[in-house]
């Protein structure tokens, strides 16, 4: 029976152009598998505490009620787009409320408006902190199996070279050599799986947070308005 596969002892006798590919291919998974961690729980919590506010605000009596729901749930991105408009709402009330006869109050047009640019600009800021370091994941997806391929191709030059030096080409001389080649195509593929996977798996879960923010705001601004029509009746 032959010798067993060994992948520490192919990886040390490479040359150092392979273990320099291999170095940076465990650099990209490391930074990769880091990235995959830290965004499933921040994606999950967010994605929990959002639905759970989103029940909640349905279920209480007034705005002022869903405010104080908002300060227990600190990863909801549903629940600070709401106390954006909400706080914009109290602070449009308070100056119409403060206005004198030489200072215009805001229409209800003016104030949708006024909320609604409030809270697009939230979703905005949530997305770019929820999607921050995700296109990491696309980049080592896409790389990853090329750098191997470079340290396999560079392995195999090598292997082809000291062939020709050694003047012999049988498979005991030439099996070793691509062997070891091989094991960076193999290293890039074993990056670019997982990055792959979690940058779908990701994407997909934050275009449905996307849309939920955009939702809830849509339905808040109905709310607000209203409450506006019916005030001014």
């Amino acid at each position: 029976m032959g010798p067993s596969f060994n992948f520490f002892s192919i990886v040390s006798s490479t040359g150092i152009v392979v273990k320099l590919v291999l170095l940076t291919l465990i650099v990209f998974s490391i930074a990769s598998w880091s990235i995959i961690l830290l965004k499933f729980f921040m994606v999950r919590n967010a994605d929990k505490e959002s639905q759970e506010f989103t029940k909640s605000f349905w279920r209480c009596k007034n705005l002022s009620d869903a405010y104080s729901k908002t300060k227990n749930l600190r990863n909801s991105p549903v629940a600070r787009i709401f106390r954006l408009g909400y706080l914009e709402l109290k602070k449009i009330d308070s100056f119409n409320n403060d206005s004198d006869q030489s200072r215009p109050s805001l229409d209800s047009a003016r104030t949708v408006g006024n909320i609604k640019r409030k809270m697009n600009n939230g979703i905005s800021d949530e997305m770019k902190r929820l999607l921050q370091l995700v296109p990491f994941l696309a980049t080592a997806g896409n790389t990853a199996p090329f750098i191997g391929l470079f340290g396999t191709v560079w392995g195999i030059m090598d292997s082809f070279h000291n062939i020709g030096m050694s003047k012999s080409v049988s498979l005991a001389v030439v099996a070793p050599g691509i062997s070891e080649a091989l094991v960076a195509t193999a290293v890039g593929l074993a990056v670019a799986i997982p990055s792959v996977i979690a940058y779908n798996f990701f994407s997909n879960k934050l275009n449905s947070l996307n849309t939920m923010l955009e939702s809830f705001s849509a339905d808040f601004l109905n709310i607000v308005e209203y409450e506006i029509l019916r005030t001014e009746s």
